[in-house]
């Protein structure tokens, strides 16, 4: 019997698929990173030179066509996601589309469409799902372990963007998608809905921007910055089996000195539980005043990625199930973030700009196609 071929990998992006996702690939023995497109081929050809992938494409078009891509995984900034996708979804290829899935909710719904239409592998690289700690807090919170849900919280704070000193790029530039909001609060919005089953019905959202001025990395020349580079949300959830009348608080900030945190935590009537970023599970008792360990951050991190990144442990086993769902033929990994989901995520971050603009509650609209 003649063995299967591996499954080709085309990547498009040379910044975060150079850290976490080129090495999460390399690591599943059933699969090979065949070709890699990115803004600039400089930069594709120095990661291709890197993690010997054999082709560098002149741009993402070339990946998208190249005979042995069977997942085309796009790691670009938010503008070009739609475009990328439906070129992929067009030449028959699955689809990994980083986060925030688009610019906004009818962007984001007509990529949902086209893939629930044909029926095709597509997902959103939200592979904090895939920590075993929050799979674990999953299954205590809907098993009743700290009773109903009254009130969630999730804090991002690093430095990241905090000095003047950091160049302009995407990040700064709201018409192609950057800022904390969406590229970290598209995470906060899937972890609730994933860990809390619940919908959000409403937002109350402040975005600021603290370092107006960058300069351009090419010319010097200082440019505005057009996006939030702190964003803090107030929410309110639709009721269900696990929570009524419950709240959520967000907090992000890529422009806070002192020590990097990332943590959920959920607060039920008897008690509550929190996730670190390593994917450590903690536990409170009401009245203890105090965490307890449940369990420590496991699960392997691929070779080539740092050992303390949350993101690497996550997308190590992600990585892993795409390939076996590729292989087996299958349309999708159970567990992960669907474009409908994407889609559900991109309502929220939608109403929150509206909240900040208006300065009141708002609610989360559906598109009108919406069903």
């Amino acid at each position: 019997m003649a063995e299967k071929r591996l499954i080709g990998i085309g990547i498009i992006g040379a910044g975060f698929a150079r850290t976490t996702q080129i090495p999460g690939f390399l690591n599943c023995r059933e699969a090979r990173v065949v070709a890699i497109a990115s803004r600039t081929r400089r930069s594709a050809e120095r990661v291709a030179s890197e993690f010997n992938i054999p082709v560098v494409a002149d741009n993402w078009r070339k990946v998208v066509e190249h005979k042995d891509v069977d997942l085309v995984s796009i790691v670009t900034p938010p503008v070009t996601h739609a475009e990328m996708t439906f070129a992929a979804l067009d030449a028959g290829k699955a689809v990994l589309c980083e986060k925030p899935m688009a610019m906004n909710a009818g962007e984001a719904d007509g990529m949902r469409r086209r893939t629930e239409e044909g029926k095709s592998f597509a997902h959103i690289d939200h592979e904090l799902r895939f920590l075993e700690g929050r799979q674990r807090m999953r299954e205590m919170i809907r098993e009743g372990e700290i009773g109903p849900v009254r009130h969630a919280k999730y804090l991002w704070r690093a430095d990241s963007r905090a000095s003047a000193s950091f160049n302009w790029n995407w990040w700064s530039d709201a018409t192609q998608g950057g800022g904390a909001l969406g590229a970290i609060g598209s995470h906060a919005v899937d972890s609730f809905r994933w860990l809390l089953g619940a919908e959000i019905e409403q937002v109350f959202c402040a975005l600021q921007t603290h370092v107006r001025e960058r300069a351009d990395a090419e010319t010097g020349e200082m440019r505005k910055v057009t996006t939030d580079d702190e964003a803090n949300m107030l929410i309110r959830f639709a009721d269900n089996e696990l929570m009524k009348e419950a709240t959520g608080a967000i907090s992000l900030s890529v422009v806070e000195p002192g020590e990097a945190a990332h943590r959920a935590e959920v607060f039920g009537e008897r008690g509550a539980l929190a996730v670190g970023e390593k994917g450590d599970l903690w536990s409170a008792v009401i009245g203890d005043g105090k965490w307890t360990l449940v369990q420590e951050a496991r699960g392997r991190v691929a070779s080539g990625i740092p050992k303390d990144s949350g993101w690497g442990r996550g997308f190590t086993e992600f990585a892993q199930r795409i390939v076996e769902a590729l292989r087996e033929g299958r349309t999708g990994v159970e567990g992960a973030a669907t474009f409908a989901d994407g889609y559900r995520t991109q309502l929220v971050l939608d109403a929150a700009r509206r909240s900040h603009e208006e300065g009141c509650w708002a609610e989360i609209e559906t598109t009108k196609a919406d069903t």
